[in-house]
């Protein structure tokens, strides 16, 4: 039943963002229908939560208004609700009480003014309390005075009015607290944007299919985790699949360093019903300006900016992240300093798993020796993983998985896997299905060999490698030929030579009695 409520949930929000965005580019339709959707489940977690508080009492949030105790009861409710929830809003700024008067007596009815106010509020209503950092800016791309909502003021609020009204009729059902329901469509729509973004996608979006895979990798024997970290967390999508995969994750953190994928991504948590006590999110360069360099985590995961510039600034020769290796990952390729800056935040007990392109695993030079490093000096290097090519938004490359731990329990060899040729192929776009998935987890837990697809390598066969990672040096998918019968072949050339002649012939004779001139 679940199953088909958020099928349904999904359609209904997918259809409103299609049919509303009108010539809207889509990037910008995305923070809007977003960020409405994420203040009616804020609206509705705090209508649901003030009739409880006040339900002893025998009234409603509703009732509240004009009520002779009305000061007292609101401060009452904002206290409790700024607690519990993180923010506050008074009757009057609900969700579907905007709706109902932006659509009141069926006219366009003027509530840019109002709803504007009323957002502001959202993230004034924190201020001074723990939750300020979390609701900060929320909703600073919503921006209602933009030309890209429409020409007019009117035509504006005439495109709002619609969009909040289309929403007001759907049911999130937050009652159902066994639910993530909304949260599971939130990601959907996420998802969907991102499909459709090109290479933007990647700035904010890892694919559910990708995220999985990550999200196994890390939990593999365990059913909690006290905390799980992503460098680059874009939309959250990973740190959330991460808690998908356990009963249980005390704390969730990230950094981002594009502002509105920040915003999203604090969106994202909330929308999941991750209370804002459990997540620390940052909006920051993580390379240049690490926010949590104190904290180690059990679980890491990210899918950074593939070949990404950074300073590789001399400076970082004394950071602790990179000091010991003796080299800075290039600047034209910061992929090795994403890895540098995971180790050096994982746990003892953790698992970190990071995708990156394919040339981490064979380019020499300063990443050569951080390569070398990893896997003889500290022997963190617990396996590699091929996927296939064209299963990333905007990039069609082949990427891999490198999967490190700092204390390893098969520290005397490293496992490879080439799950590079078996996917579906949807449209334009690869796609590892479940069974795919099942198979690469179920290779990495279980340490198995399997003729062409996987290969446990020693250290000392590592080292005759020259520390090159290439996974055809390790997993031999050579596909012999079938053999050819060369005098079989000879044969049949001779008969088709004789076959010709004969036929030369037959035309020779037609052309005499024709009295016409042979064409060879």
């Amino acid at each position: 039943m679940a199953a088909e409520q958020k099928q349904k949930l999904e359609q209904q929000l997918w259809n409103i963002a299609n049919t509303l965005r009108g010539k809207m580019d889509a990037d910008d339709f995305r923070d809007y229908i977003l960020g409405f959707i994420f203040y009616k489940y804020l609206s509705t977690k705090m209508d649901l939560y003030a009739n409880q508080i006040l339900q002893p009492d025998g009234l409603t949030f509703q009732d509240v208004i004009g009520h002779p105790d009305e000061a007292l009861l609101m401060q009452e409710v904002k206290q409790l609700a700024i607690d519990k929830l993180g923010f506050s809003l008074e009757p009057t700024e609900l969700f579907s009480e905007l709706a109902k008067r932006g659509n009141a007596g069926g006219k366009n009815n003027f509530i840019l003014g109002d709803l504007a106010k009323v957002l502001t509020h959202i993230e004034q209503s924190t201020m001074g309390s723990e939750s300020e950092e979390d609701f900060g800016n929320l909703f600073s791309d919503l921006d209602l005075t933009s030309h890209k909502l429409g020409k007019s003021e009117s035509d504006k609020n005439e495109l709002i009015v619609k969009v909040l009204t289309h929403l007001d009729e759907i049911d999130f059902d937050l009652e159902n607290t066994d639910s993530d329901v909304l949260g599971d469509a939130y990601e959907y729509l996420i998802g969907q944007f991102a499909s459709g973004a090109g290479k933007k996608a990647g700035e904010f979006y890892t694919p559910q299919q990708v995220s999985s895979i990550l999200a196994q990798l890390v939990t593999v024997g365990k059913d909690k985790l006290k905390s799980v970290y992503d460098p680059t967390c874009g939309s959250g999508s990973l740190l959330l699949r991460v808690a998908k995969e356990v009963k249980d994750v005390s704390a969730f953190y990230g950094q981002e360093m594009n502002p509105t994928t920040y915003n999203l991504c604090r969106m994202n948590m909330i929308m999941h019903d991750v209370h804002y006590k459990r997540f620390d999110i940052k909006n920051e360069d993580t390379l240049e300006r690490p926010q949590h360099i104190d904290q180690r985590f059990e679980a890491i995961v990210a899918n950074p900016p593939f070949s990404a510039n950074w300073s590789a600034s001399p400076l970082f020769m004394t950071d602790e992240r990179f000091s010991a290796y003796g080299k800075l990952a290039p600047s034209s390729k910061a992929d090795f300093a994403f890895v540098q800056h995971m180790v050096h935040q994982l746990a003892d007990n953790g698992t970190m798993a990071i995708v990156l392109p394919h040339g981490v695993l064979f380019r020499g030079g300063a990443e050569g020796h951080i390569r070398k490093y990893l896997i003889e000096d500290k022997n963190y290097l617990d396996a590699v993983i091929g996927l296939p090519a064209n299963i990333f938004y905007g990039t069609s490359i082949p990427t891999c998985i490198l999967v490190l731990k700092k204390k390893r329990q098969n520290p005397k060899d490293v496992l490879f896997i080439d799950a590079s040729q078996h996917f579906d192929k949807v449209k334009t776009q690869n796609v590892l299905l479940d069974e795919h998935i099942s198979k690469i987890i179920s290779t990495y837990s279980n340490r198995t060999e399997e003729d062409k697809y996987s290969k446990i390598a020693t250290l000392d066969f590592i080292a005759s490698q020259d520390y090159n990672l290439n996974i055809p040096r390790y997993v031999d998918t050579f596909e012999a030929e079938e053999s050819i019968d060369i005098n079989a072949i000879a044969k049949e050339l001779k008969a088709v030579d004789q076959h010709i002649s004969a036929t030369d012939k037959t035309i020779a004779s037609f052309c005499a009695e024709l009295n016409i001139v042979t064409p060879f």
